[in-house]
């Protein structure tokens, strides 16, 4: 099986071809900036009106350099779907004098700069490796998005770890937390958006493809679980110190038992070795965290004792300021591809099942 991963992060977009026929350490691998940073570049080169179109994707600072576009002189209009990028509520997002567009055929637009949404380019992609593997073709993508999810009733802090908890109610592997295309829910708008995307750029070359889609912070727990320095261990804690946002889960028995989420800027080494060992011996509390202004907390069973922590992400050398036993992640021999060596692995689970 060939299978295309890509993880879409914050600060970059790391893709893995996997051939099975080859060993992973000969994968074709790419890091590439994020997307959002590539918009936020046109946005700030352009001199005249934009137009927005496209899909729902991570807006990192998007809006920032909008805003900034307007204040500039300029108009900018976006379709409905991509204004969504900017906040779900297309209310707020017309507050920040973005025009909602409800004609897209309306000729005042002509003359506007138009800058196309998405997570995913597939084509670009496909494009690009193809040229260095000219028997290029995959069988099956997996991606990797962030995504809190929608409820206009709750705020996405809430919504996020609410759908996080909802699904660890036994201890589970990493790989429950994918979505093959049929199974992502409709509240998850960016994943559905990558998905929408992306088979319309399968569809026009009459293909029909496997498609997984999985939150980044669980593709690279996933990613760690099958790091090398887990064989061995019965009792560990994963951990993805990202740069907005930190996923932390314990492991027994192959299974996640408990599982933290706070916000990175929030945290430093006292802090870490406090919430990773009460997370072990589950007394930690989805209050203590949350009013901590992070996501929560969620445990089902304690695990007997933390034999390692094992970390991954941007801003892991966090991990260097507790007394806690850590190693480095490097499944595949890559710090930067865990998260795709996690969509790997998953995929290959969920398609097995």
């Amino acid at each position: 099986m060939r299978i295309l991963a890509i993880d879409v992060g914050t600060g970059t977009k790391d893709i893995m071809f996997y051939n099975r026929e080859k060993e992973i350490e000969n994968s074709i691998k790419l890091v590439l900036p994020s997307p959002h940073l590539t918009i936020c570049q046109k946005i700030e080169k352009t001199n005249s009106n934009i137009y927005l179109n496209g899909v729902i994707m991570g807006g990192g600072k998007i809006k920032n350099q909008l805003v900034k576009h307007i204040e500039k002189g300029y108009k900018v209009a976006a379709e409905k779907l991509a204004g969504k990028t900017i906040r779900d509520n297309l209310e707020q997002v017309a507050s920040y004098g973005i025009e909602i567009v409800e004609d897209k055929n309306n000729k005042k637009y002509e003359n506007y700069t138009k800058i196309t949404l998405q997570d995913v380019n597939i084509n670009k992609i496909s494009n690009i490796i193809s040229q260095y593997d000219l028997n290029y073709n995959f069988d099956a993508l997996a991606i990797a998005v962030q995504d809190h999810g929608y409820n206009e009733k709750m705020g996405d802090r809430d919504f996020r770890f609410e759908k996080i908890r909802e699904k660890l109610k036994k201890p589970i592997k990493p790989e429950e937390y994918g979505f093959l295309k049929e199974e992502i829910p409709e509240y998850y708008s960016r994943m559905q958006s990558v998905k929408k995307s992306v088979q319309l750029a399968i569809k026009n070359k009459n293909h029909e493809k496997p498609l997984l889609l999985m939150d980044t912070k669980f593709a690279s727990i996933c990613g760690m679980y099958y790091d090398k320095s887990t064989e061995g261990l019965n009792s560990y804690i994963v951990m993805d110190i990202g740069n907005g946002h930190t996923t932390v889960a314990s492991i027994e028995n192959g299974k996640i038992q408990g599982v933290y989420e706070h916000h990175t800027s929030r945290l430093n080494g006292e802090k870490i070795d406090k919430l990773n060992k009460r997370l072990a011996d589950g007394t930690i509390t989805f209050e203590e965290v949350h009013d901590d202004d992070g996501h929560g907390a969620h445990v089902i069973n304690p695990i007997s004792k933390i034999e390692k922590v094992i970390v991954s992400g941007p801003k892991r050398k966090l991990i260097e300021d507790t007394k806690l036993d850590y190693h480095y992640a490097s499944p595949g021999g890559d710090v930067m591809m865990t998260g795709t060596i996690g969509l790997i692995k998953t995929i290959k689970y969920k398609l097995n099942q």
